[in-house]
C-alpha cells in the first residue's frame, strides 16, 4: 500500500490519500492522472489492469485501488 500511496502523492502531495473516498467523485484524479496511475502500477507491481476495471469505484480510493491491484495478482 506505502508504494501506491507514493505513486498518488507524486501527482498530487495535497491529498490524503490513506483517507480520501471521493478521488474520482471529486475530480481529483482526471483522466490524463489516471493513465499515469495505471502506468505506474503496472511498473511497480507488474500487473495489467484490464480496461472493465478502469470504473470510478476501483479508483475513488486509495483502498479500493489497492484492492483491485491484490486482486488482479491473485488471479495471475
Amino acid at each position: 500500500m506505502d508504494d501506491l500511496i507514493k505513486i498518488l502523492k507524486e501527482l498530487h502531495p495535497e491529498v490524503d490519500f490513506e483517507s480520501c473516498t471521493t478521488l474520482i467523485d471529486d475530480k481529483i484524479l482526471d483522466s490524463f492522472d489516471i493513465v499515469t496511475v495505471i502506468s505506474e502500477i503496472n511498473e511497480e507491481f507488474d500487473v495489467v489492469i484490464p480496461a472493465e476495471e478502469i470504473v470510478p469505484e476501483n479508483f475513488n480510493s486509495a483502498k479500493a485501488l489497492y484492492a483491485l491491484i491484490k486482486k488482479i495478482e491473485d488471479e495471475d
